[in-house]
């Protein structure tokens, strides 16, 4: 029994397949998007042109996103928040942080989707590509001339700064 790319923990015949195969429907918009990932890692293209809203439909490059599942080895998805993309609604925006391997090296594709619900499906609207996450310290500053946190005894210039 194999576990499902998306995370959840369950396996993949009763998780994201039924939504790949068409046999069974995302019934929210943070579903849609574990199975769109999914579809990625299995290099499935036509279930991601499948989801795609069709009044946003001619953005979506099929012929790219093949090249970009195929090409990678799917490491991992975060889901990051979030936002109405329930049953009840209608519009859903869910954050994620994807990550994958190509070319030798290990990336995060993090972007904020946007989900739109038409008779009764969800599909992906739009996406906007976010930068890495900013990273505020709490303590308190170190200054060239402090001594380096690591312990080396250095002066922080010289050391880790």
């Amino acid at each position: 029994m194999t576990s499902c790319p998306c995370g959840t923990g369950a396996p993949l015949d009763e998780c994201c397949e039924p939504f790949i195969d068409g046999s069974g429907h995302a019934p929210t918009a943070e579903a849609l998007m574990r199975s769109r990932y999914s579809a990625y890692t299995l290099a499935r293209v036509e279930y991601i042109t499948r989801t795609h809203d069709p009044k946003t439909i001619d953005s979506h490059d099929e012929a790219q996103a093949r090249k970009w599942a195929e090409d990678s080895e799917w490491l991992g998805l975060e889901i990051v928040g979030t936002t109405d993309g329930l049953a009840a609604h209608d519009t859903g925006t869910v954050e994620f942080i994807a990550r994958y391997r190509a070319d030798d090296e290990d990336h995060e594709h993090r972007e904020r989707s946007d989900f739109v619900k038409r008779d009764g499906r969800w599909y992906f609207s739009d996406g906007k590509v976010l930068g890495p996450m900013t990273v505020r310290s709490d303590g308190p500053k170190i200054g060239r001339n402090d001594p380096c946190p690591c312990g080396s005894g250095k002066k922080y210039k010289k050391c880790c700064g």
